[in-house]
């Protein structure tokens, strides 16, 4: 994909982040001009509003509808703000496009549904529109990628990414897990991908606005959306993740920007002896995940002569709790052992299920 680099997008400053924020929903056009008067007097260029609100249950508040498109061009017109907000469905992409909004974001719940992105992609065609697109609701980059490709196939150049973090099963700190290892991955695959992180949806809480939005600019992403509401805990909707301008202002201004890269030649040095190391360790874990596995092909071996399962609960609750137990006492946090423990146990899983269904003779091999 032969995407536009931010910086030729022709409506950003260079420098970072660039900021997006406004309240999650516009409520009414006092709501939203209060709001938008305050953003524009501690310099931030581009509002956002939901004006339709996809809820998970009926009864909700579900935004005001076309009406908010107004209030967006008001807030244009007095403040000189660019505008945004979210869209859902072709109706969506007609109403924005019609009214002048600035620039278009796609929801996690759209980018998950292929169908819906190529009705809008489609809808689209022709357009010269900027278009953010959030990560979809499971950590699914591939999904992720295909609603990019929809786009860029519809003829839009000007395509950047948001992270809002992931659903999950497991207790958390935050509303959505953040799983940073998928946006870097992204920045991985295009380097040159606009990205913002949205640590309101990640945080689902105030307080944890402030580490979130420093750990992305830590990780050089290139912006940030965050919801900010002239009176936050009134709000119809995402009231505990919502914050004040003010509050707002003093989370940019404590926030550390650090440089890509350093001009200093001792520091360069003593990074490149550190990831040789880091090579060096990382080749000693691949020699000794073959030979873990193939070990694992002997066990599998044995329990197809015995007829056997391959599957032990108790014996993996056992290496589990003594690899967490033992992760600890080395400063390794509970969850990165338990990640990799449980990837390294499918892997075993995967081996042991080929040898069960293969028709191989049933002989157990030695090692030397």
């Amino acid at each position: 994909m032969n995407l536009k680099p931010i910086s030729e997008w022709g409506m950003f400053e260079n420098k970072r982040p660039i900021l997006i924020a406004g309240p999650c929903s516009a409520e009414t056009p006092e709501q939203v001009m209060a709001t938008a008067r305050e953003l524009a007097a501690r310099n931030v260029k581009i509002f956002r509003a939901g004006i339709w609100k996809p809820r998970t249950r009926p009864g909700n508040f579900e935004g005001v509808g076309s009406e908010g498109l107004q209030w967006l061009k008001r807030v244009k017109q007095e403040t000189g703000m660019l505008t945004t907000t979210e869209v859902a469905n072709t109706t969506h992409v007609f109403e924005t496009l019609k009214a002048g909004i600035d620039i278009l974001w796609i929801g996690a719940r759209t980018t998950s549904n292929p169908f819906a992105m190529q009705e809008i992609a489609d809808a689209l065609k022709g357009a010269d529109i900027p278009i953010l697109i959030k990560n979809p609701v499971n950590p699914d980059i591939e999904l992720w990628l295909g609603a990019i490709e929809r786009l860029y196939d519809a003829g839009i150049t000007r395509i950047g990414v948001i992270h809002r973090g992931f659903s999950g099963m497991s207790k958390s700190i935050y509303r959505n897990d953040p799983v940073w290892q998928i946006p870097i991955e992204m920045r991985r695959r295009y380097p040159d991908m606009p990205m913002f992180c949205d640590p309101s949806h990640i945080s689902g809480n105030r307080k944890l606005i402030e580490p979130v939005s420093q750990k992305a600019m830590d990780l050089n992403f290139d912006g940030l959306m965050i919801e900010s509401h002239i009176d936050p805990d009134c709000a119809l909707s995402d009231a505990k993740q919502q914050i004040t301008p003010a509050r707002l202002s003093e989370i940019i201004d404590n926030l550390v920007i650090r440089h890509r890269h350093s001009q200093d030649a001792k520091m360069a040095e003593t990074l490149e002896e550190l990831r040789a190391h880091i090579d060096e360790l990382d080749n000693r874990m691949l020699d000794i995940l073959q030979n873990r596995m193939e070990i694992s092909k002997q066990i599998g071996t044995v329990k197809k002569q015995n007829a056997v399962t391959i599957y032990q609960p108790g014996r993996w609750d056992a290496i589990l709790k003594t690899a967490v137990e033992k992760g600890e006492k080395k400063g390794l946090t509970e969850n990165f052992v338990a990640v990799v423990f449980k990837a390294i146990h499918q892997e075993s899983i995967n081996i042991q299920t080929e040898i069960m269904n293969s028709d191989a003779p049933e002989h157990v091999t030695h090692a030397d």
